[in-house]
């Protein structure tokens, strides 16, 4: 049971399946809401409305029928909002307080008097009317359908003070669990923090107006979090925005000028009615997407490497690695000291080549990552020449100066090529299979040495998605996003295994989003990652992290399941199957098939199977994201 109320608005999701919005409903007029509570409804879903509990017996609160068989609800609400005047203007802007308790689908139909039980308990809890205290909150509870109630209070103590909300949400989410207990009721999580925020009901419903697939707020929240996740630090997760086509605005300090505290991002073309672009904090989004956070989860390149586990890579893999983080150094600095520094905060080693004649004088550079050695345990280093002409340190000061220089990035000369994708993808899978390995053996040891690694699984799998272009991976990557957070906000304690999924993660965002063949390994790795994810979050007892990650795992499983279906089912008879490498590599992956086919086919079998559905036109940035 959990308190959610049908009034307050619900919303339809792509596949058409209603959800209700859950929260405790503030307002200003009891009578009106009264008059609501026992009409009809908006589809005549009301049923013999009642009172089964109140501040008093609920017999001599009832209110009586007039003719017509109306109510006269006159009684009821000078009773409710009597402590109202009382407190001569020094109460809550909106001090009707209206909570909607409901029980699931597949529970028993309880009594009046145990619903009666319930609302007692709640009130207690939540503080408002506790338990041998005639001085608490005026309240009632009505009763209108078989697995309901509402709860309906005014804000103000019979002893001329306002009670005190404070952490009220979670003395409900206690009281409500103990309801289930008490009356064998289907068990639900506990408040602790996890679940990202919500789109609101006017966001939700000016999407449909405008023909989106999904609120802003869900479509910022997947951006800024691939972003965070291929990003090795701050500055490249707001260019990282910046190239994503997201409006970003920094919040600076009050007290140190140019010191950034905080960030908000905006889609482009959703603006408010005053035509000012309706922006999101960090915050707004989930509570690990703050700045502070986001800072926790870098950490210093000085001290932590953000690249680490990739020098295990064969030498010309790191050799594209180097050049594409080289080449996208340069295009976001405006100078040679700033490009300097910006390799080091990229977890470069750098090593300035000087003048024999000039002392003092930079002639050139190398780079090189941690780890990466040669026979004699020296680091192997990689001029900037070597990496390509234009990366030379001549044709960067040329380029910096305005004087034209290397037109490689144009060419596409600093992109990852086909051999070092794939090979970036294997790696990718391997890191997968480790941390799924790690994650089954700590349910047997310590369940919270597991916390780092699942919450680097999210990371993962939206750079994943956002490599592979599927849409079955974004929606994966989705679902998944509660089962990464630990309970309360708290940040894990970094791991080996979770800090080599998040180096994946980098690299994965750094082959430019090309599909490959080579990435059903990977998908394959990823299912058995959340399913591992899902035992340890049930022997941590997180239901709610543990629900998220079986039913990510049961929707991926399923998809692979109907990628594998007869081509005849979703092609037509007859009809071929294309594309270079597409039997070569359907053979080469284990389970079941490369995660390119996946996509091709899941889409082909919606549009088959919903070829009647409208299809609505995507926010304006998603339509045209660069990669």
């Amino acid at each position: 049971m959990r308190p959610r109320s049908k009034c307050a608005g619900t919303f339809r999701d792509p596949d058409q399946v209603i959800r209700v919005i859950g929260k405790v409903i503030r307002g200003a007029n009891a009578r009106r809401l009264l008059y609501y509570l026992y009409g009809p409804g908006k589809a005549n879903e009301h049923t013999d409305p009642r009172l089964v509990a109140g501040f008093r017996d609920p017999a001599t609160l009832e209110p009586e029928r007039g003719r017509g068989a109306t109510r006269d609800f006159r009684q009821l609400t000078g009773l409710l909002t009597q402590p109202l005047a009382a407190l001569n203007g020094d109460n809550y802007a909106q001090p009707v307080w209206h909570c909607a308790l409901r029980a699931a689908p597949e529970d028993r139909v309880l009594s009046d008097a145990e619903w009666a039980r319930i609302a007692e308990h709640v009130m207690h809890q939540a503080g408002l009317a506790p338990k041998g205290d005639d001085l608490g909150v005026r309240w009632v509870a009505v009763r209108h359908a078989a697995d309901h109630i509402h709860v309906v209070a005014t804000l103000a103590r019979q002893d001329r003070h306002r009670p005190d909300l404070w952490n009220s949400y979670r003395k409900l989410r206690r009281a409500c669990r103990d309801s289930e207990e008490r009356f064998g009721l289907r068990r639900t999580a506990a408040a602790d923090c996890t679940a990202a925020k919500r789109a609101t009901r006017p966001e939700v419903e000016q999407a449909l107006r405008r023909g989106w697939d999904e609120p802003p707020r869900t479509w910022l929240r997947r951006e800024v979090c691939t972003a965070a996740a291929g990003a090795r630090t701050e500055d490249e997760f707001f260019a990282g925005l910046g190239r994503a086509r997201i409006q970003v605005r920094r919040r600076y300090s009050t007290l140190t000028p140019g010191e950034v505290t905080g960030y908000a991002v905006g889609m482009p073309g959703h603006t408010g009615k005053d035509g000012q672009v309706v922006w999101y904090g960090g915050g707004k989004l989930a509570a690990d997407l703050t700045l502070p956070k986001l800072r926790g989860r870098w950490g210093d390149p000085a001290v932590r490497d953000p690249l680490a586990g990739a020098a295990g890579l064969p030498a010309p893999v790191i050799r594209g690695v180097l050049r594409a983080t080289v080449a996208q150094a340069a295009t976001d600095s405006f100078g040679e000291a700033e490009f300097f520094a910006r390799l080091r905060a990229l977890g470069l080693l750098v090593r300035e080549r000087f003048s024999e004649i000039n002392p003092g004088e930079v002639t050139g550079y190398a780079v090189s990552l941690r780890g990466h050695a040669g026979r004699d345990g020296a680091p192997r280093w990689y001029g900037g020449g070597r990496l390509h002409d234009s990366l030379s340190l001549p044709r960067l000061r040329a380029r910096w100066t305005g004087g034209g220089g290397g037109t490689g990035e144009r060419s596409g000369a600093f992109r990852i090529t086909a051999p070092e994708r794939a090979e970036i993808y294997r790696h990718a899978a391997r890191q997968a299979a480790v941390a799924a390995e790690h994650l089954r053996r700590c349910p047997d040891g310590d369940p919270g040495s597991g916390a780092d690694a699942a919450w680097a699984v999210a990371d993962a799998l939206h750079a994943a998605a956002r490599a592979t272009g599927s849409r079955v991976l974004r929606c994966a990557a989705d679902g998944y996003d509660r089962a990464a957070r630990s309970p309360h906000r708290q940040v894990p304690c970094r791991s080996g295994e979770g800090e080599g999924l998040r180096t994946a993660a980098r690299l994965l965002v750094m082959t430019g989003g090309d599909s490959i063949s080579e990435a059903g390994p990977l998908a394959r790795n990823l299912l058995s990652l959340i399913d591992a994810v899902a035992g340890l979050r049930a022997a941590q007892a997180h239901a709610a992290q543990a629900a998220a990650a079986r039913q990510t795992a049961e929707q991926l499983h399923a998809a692979f399941m109907r990628a594998r279906e007869p081509a005849s089912g979703m092609r037509g008879a007859g009809a071929p199957v294309t594309g270079p490498g597409r039997a070569a590599s359907r053979a080469d992956a284990e389970f079941p098939v490369p995660v390119t086919e996946l996509a091709d086919s899941v889409a082909e079998h919606e549009a088959a199977g919903m070829g009647s559905r409208p299809r609505v036109a995507q926010p304006p940035a998603r339509a045209t994201h660069a990669r």
